[in-house]
């Protein structure tokens, strides 16, 4: 598939009040009729990466104070989505709240692709997809990864499946003196780098127990509201086998408590420290999993296979995205529109990039129990993040 082109910067004239905000340069996302509250939302969602507005967008959110429902509109699932001839809508938002934002998915890749948003939305739906879509049609590569910088300058770049440990490894050496430079979402511009965005940190309970520094950087209700959970989960854990309906409540409730035994962060709050660049030199990959076993084990690996698990890992992560297109192509089934990304071409750029990308930089595989010790993990990958002499 062809790359979509950049934008011109500075041809377009560049409506009052808007908004920019720049995944370095990869994407520009355009807020129009933003409020603060609709700043901050979004915000939250990216991180504060706003820059001066000019040229052409890549993706856009409107706001608007109400989105009418259109005569005859249809509704999918329990009110997920609606449509009718004149669009496609999402109905839920981050938590199931309700929203109500038009969102042209046949658009989904393409520069200037809006959405309309009601104003307030607790967070817009799509958005991270949809941004990563743009930056990959501009022929970089958004990677599900972490990354941090080591105090001797070395660059890394941990990936893997979801709960594989990214987040781990980034907690564990930035308490020992690296600088963050992103997590969940890293994007390689092919130069030899990777970037990340300032978006908050999910950090467990389990995590503060294996480096209770961080604990003691928590706002006074995160800690409590941890420790009512903690209490919580252990009364359940200790709740006796008989009678039998009281032990079958007990099994239900902790796993729920223990779901909710985390908090976001800002990374500046966690790190207590500015932000830096957030880039780095791509010198080591480490491809990171759990596994059914007791220590912690790192290996060489191939790094044609760290980009064809990643292959597989983020046509995973875009399953959300491609099942709102396929309500969008159940809703209009007449319609002549298909997008070229969202039927096959994202993956097939994914594995092109992937292997380009990641030819030649120093991999290893790293296998770990869940939950892990932070310090175990640390010690196992520090060897290899030093720099050469």
């Amino acid at each position: 598939m062809t790359a979509v082109s950049a934008p011109s910067a500075g041809v377009a004239e560049v409506p009052p009040g808007a908004v920019d905000l720049s995944l370095h340069g990869l994407a520009r996302l355009r807020l129009l009729d933003a409020r603060p509250r609709d700043v901050a939302a979004v915000v939250r969602q990216v991180g504060p990466l706003q820059v001066p507005p000019e040229g052409e967008p890549d993706l856009v959110v409107r706001f608007v104070d109400r989105l009418p429902a259109w005569p005859g509109e249809r509704l999918l699932g329990a009110r997920e989505a609606a449509f009718s001839e004149d669009g496609f809508v999402v109905l839920r938002s981050k938590h199931k709240a309700r929203a109500r934002v038009l969102v042209p998915l046949h658009r989904a890749g393409t520069p200037g692709c809006e959405l309309v948003a009601e104003r307030g939305v607790p967070a817009v739906p799509l958005l991270v997809p949809l941004l990563n879509l743009a930056v990959l049609a501009r022929g970089a590569l958004p990677l599900h990864a972490s990354a941090f910088r080591t105090a001797d300058g070395v660059g890394v770049v941990t990936t893997g499946w979801s709960k594989g440990g990214k987040t781990e490894a980034l907690l564990a050496f930035c308490e020992r003196g690296a600088t963050y430079v992103g997590d969940e979402w890293l994007y390689l511009p092919g130069d030899g780098t990777a970037a990340g965005i300032p978006e908050p940190i999910r950090v467990w309970d389990w995590h503060l127990d294996s480096l209770p520094g961080y604990r003691e950087r928590l706002p006074w209700s995160s800690r409590a509201r941890l420790a009512v959970l903690a209490s919580g989960i252990s009364v359940a854990r200790r709740t006796p086998a008989e009678p039998r309906a009281l032990s079958r409540l007990a099994d239900r409730v902790a796993p729920l408590l223990e779901g909710q035994a985390h908090v976001d962060l800002d990374p500046t709050t966690l790190f207590s420290a500015e932000l830096g660049p957030l880039s780095t030199p791509v010198d080591r990959v480490f491809l990171v999993m759990s596994a059914d076993r007791a220590d912690v084990a790192v290996a060489p690996v191939d790094p044609a296979e760290v980009a064809a698990r990643m292959a597989a890992s983020l046509a995973f992560e875009r399953l959300d995205l491609r099942g709102w297109y396929l309500r969008a192509r159940y809703a209009h089934p007449e319609a002549a529109w298909s997008n070229a990304w969202l039927e096959g071409g994202a993956e097939e750029r994914e594995r092109e990039l992937l292997g380009r990308f990641l030819d030649g930089v120093p991999a290893w595989v790293v296998e770990h129990p869940y939950p892990v010790d932070l310090t175990a993990l640390h010690d196992a990958m520090a060897p290899l993040c030093r720099a050469a002499s």
